[in-house]
């Protein structure tokens, strides 16, 4: 197999590695780990749902269903981390930045219990902004899909 036909290598990033990366916390990290990561193109980020995560509390007690927002919110760190990983080792990673959310459709309910698999893909980047486009899946199901754009912060 010649250089130019061998398929590309793919890398993961445990939790460590996101804590490194990204400002977030408990209770707003909501990415425990990244898989598939092909550079700054594209990669899937993995959480794991849970019933003592403290937005179940209120959303709803009788039929706990994950906020919508907090899926697009976990797309956004998944590409957020994926772009920061790209830009190499620094000391102090520089802060992402929300610019928009575009096309947000939400096809079923997430709950305790479920694997969302957020599968981001850049579809483009001027300078300092990165467009993706993410889908969330729960067992090969599409729940949740949007388009988002993050900027690095001057900080």
């Amino acid at each position: 197999m010649s250089e130019t036909t061998a398929p590309a290598t793919l890398e993961a990033m445990d939790i460590l590695q996101i804590l490194r990366c990204l400002p977030h916390r408990y209770p707003f990290l909501l990415v425990d780990r990244i898989v598939d990561i092909r550079g700054d193109e594209s990669g899937v980020g993995i959480k794991n749902v849970t019933i003592n995560e403290p937005q179940f509390q209120g959303h709803f007690p009788d039929r706990p269903v994950f906020p919508g927002v907090l899926l697009i919110e976990a797309m956004a760190q998944t590409a957020g981390a994926i772009g920061l990983r790209a830009q190499g080792d620094v000391e102090r990673p520089p802060s992402v930045y929300f610019l928009t959310i575009d096309r947000a459709k939400f096809r079923k309910p997430v709950g305790p219990g479920d694997r969302v698999e957020l599968h981001m893909t850049k579809t483009a980047q001027r300078r300092n902004m990165w467009w993706y486009s993410g889908r969330a899946l729960v067992d090969g199901v599409l729940v949740c899909e949007a388009q988002i754009s993050a900027m690095l912060g001057v900080d």
